[in-house]
C-alpha cells in the first residue's frame, strides 16, 4: 500500500503517477483522503474523551478521600457516560479503519518515473539484447514435440492425473529439471543469497502481505477449508520471513533465495500460446527476494539484472530485456524488467523472468520496518526477481539446442546433468 503520509502530502503527484497505469479511478484518493480526516477526527474526539474519563477518575478518588460523596457520585455519572461515548466511539473508529483500509488495497503502487507510458505489453520498452538467434530450417520442432519424441515430458499423463498444465517429468527430463534447480540455487548463493526452505501454501495475512491478496483476478488456489493459499511464488513466503519486524540498519541488505514449486490457476488462459510447457498451472521455479534502505535499492535492481544476465548467457540462451510501461505494470510493482527468451520453433518470445522493485508498497502492508542510524524508524524497500522460472527456460533449451543427432547441453550445465546431449 502507499504510505498514508505519501498521499496526504502529495495527492496530486500520486494521481498523476497513476496515469501512466492507466488507473481509471483516480477519486479513489480523494476518498481515501476524505475517509482518512474523518478517521482523524474521530480520533481526536476518543482522545479526548479518554483524557477527560482518566481526569475524573483521579478527582473522584480524591473527592471520596475527602468525603465529599455527593461530588464524587456526581462526577461518576459523568464518567460512565464519558465510557459509553468512547465505547461509541471506537466502534466508529474501528468501523473507518476498516474503510480506509479497503480504499487503500485499491490503489496500486506509483510507477517509477523512468517507466514509459503505454496501454499494453506491445509498448514495453527493448533496453538489451544478447545471444544469436540459431538458424534451425524449416524441420525446427516446437518444445512439446521434442519431448514426446525423446521422452522427456507427458502432458498427457499429466492431465491423466490431474489435468491441463501439470505435465510430467520422465528420465533425462526429469533429470534436467532437477539439474537446473541446482543450477540456479548455487549461482544465486554463490552471489550472496542466502537459500530457505518455505512452506508451499500461506495464510491470508501473508498473501495481503505481498500483494496477491485481495486476489483480484482470481489467479490463487485457495483451500477454503483451511484457509490456506498455494503460493503463486516463493517471494510470499520469502518475503513474509519478515512481517511485523522491526529490523536494524545494520542487517540490510538481506539476500534470500528460494526453490519451490508454484502454483497458478491462469484464469482466461486458452490457445496457441499456452500449449506445452508456455504456461501451466504448477510448475518450478528459483526466487530472489532483496530487503533494502531505499537509497540504495535501484543499485540492488541492476544487480538483480546483472546476475540473471550472467545466468543466461552461460545457458547460451538468446534473450531481452523488456522495461514494462505503465500499462503492462503490475498492481505492486514501481519498475519492472522483463526477461524474455527466443522461441525459435514457434518464432516469438516468452518471458522467462521478472525482475521488479516494489519500493515501500509491500513494506507497508507487511508492517515491516527498519531503524536508521539516528534510531528512526523506516520503510524498507522490497525486490525480487525469478532466477529463473523453468518451464519456459526448458522450452528454449530444447528448441535453441536441437540438432539432427538430439539436443545438446550447454556447458555450464553438463557438470549437473551427467549428460552432454539427449539422444
Amino acid at each position: 500500500m502507499l504510505p498514508l503520509s505519501y498521499l496526504r502530502e502529495q495527492p496530486e503527484k500520486i494521481k498523476e503517477g497513476l496515469a501512466k497505469r492507466n488507473f481509471q479511478e483516480p477519486e479513489l484518493v480523494d476518498q481515501l483522503l476524505e475517509v482518512d480526516q474523518k478517521k482523524r477526527k474521530l480520533q481526536s474526539q476518543l482522545d479526548q474523551t479518554l483524557s477527560k474519563s482518566n481526569q475524573f477518575a483521579k478527582e473522584i478518588g480524591t473527592l471520596y478521600k475527602s468525603g465529599q460523596v455527593e461530588k464524587a457520585n456526581a462526577l461518576k455519572s459523568q464518567t460512565n457516560d464519558l465510557k459509553t461515548t468512547g465505547k461509541t466511539l471506537q466502534e466508529r473508529l474501528k468501523n473507518i479503519e476498516v474503510a480506509l483500509l479497503s480504499i487503500r488495497t485499491q490503489i496500486p503502487n506509483v510507477p517509477d518515473e523512468s517507466v514509459p507510458l503505454g496501454n499494453s505489453e506491445n509498448e514495453n520498452e527493448e533496453v538489451f539484447s544478447a545471444g544469436t538467434i540459431p538458424d534451425l530450417g524449416e524441420d525446427a520442432l516446437p518444445h512439446w514435440d521434442l519431448a514426446v519424441k525423446y521422452d522427456l515430458i507427458d502432458f498427457d499423463l499429466g492431465s491423466k492425473i490431474t489435468g491441463a498444465g501439470f505435465p510430467v517429468y520422465i528420465g533425462k527430463g526429469a533429470k534436467l529439471q532437477r539439474a537446473l534447480i541446482q543450477y540456479f540455487l548455487d549461482k544465486n548463493t554463490a552471489a550472496g543469497y542466502k537459500e530457505f526452505q518455505v512452506p508451499y501454501l500461506v495464510n491470508e495475512d501473508s498473501g495481503f502481505g505481498t500483494g496477491q491478496l485481495p486476489d483480484k483476478e482470481g489467479q490463487m488456489y485457495h483451500i477454503s477449508e483451511d484457509g490456506l493459499y498455494l503460493i503463486p511464488t516463493a517471494e510470499v513466503p520469502l518475503t513474509n520471513l519478515f512481517r511485523n519486524q522491526l529490523l536494524e540498519a545494520k542487517d540490510l541488505p538481506i539476500c534470500l533465495t528460494s526453490y519451490t514449486p508454484c502454483f497458478r490457476r491462469e484464469a482466461g488462459s486458452y490457445g496457441s500460446n499456452v500449449r506445452g510447457l508456455n504456461r501451466l498451472h504448477q510448475f518450478d521455479k528459483v526466487e530472489i527476494v532483496r530487503l533494502e534502505e531505499p537509497q540504495n535499492s535501484r543499485a540492488a535492481l541492476d544487480k538483480m539484472i546483472d546476475h540473471i544476465k550472467g545466468i543466461l548467457e552461460e545457458l547460451e540462451l538468446p534473450y531481452r530485456i523488456l522495461k514494462l510501461c505503465g500499462g503492462d505494470l503490475g498492481f505492486t510493482a514501481a519498475l519492472t524488467f522483463d526477461f524474455e527468451v527466443y522461441s525459435t520453433a514457434q518464432k516469438r518470445w516468452l518471458e522467462i523472468s521478472s525482475v521488479s522493485t516494489f519500493n515501500s508498497f509491500q513494506s507497508e502492508r507487511l508492517q515491516l520496518r527498519y531503524k536508521d542510524e539516528n534510531g528512526k524508524k523506516q520503510t524498507i524497500h522490497t525486490l525480487n526477481g525469478s532466477s529463473l522460472a523453468l518451464p519456459r527456460v526448458v522450452a528454449g533449451l530444447l528448441e535453441n539446442q536441437q540438432t539432427q543427432n538430439g539436443i545438446n547441453i550447454p556447458k555450464a550445465l553438463i557438470p549437473y546433468t551427467g549428460f552432454e546431449t539427449i539422444k
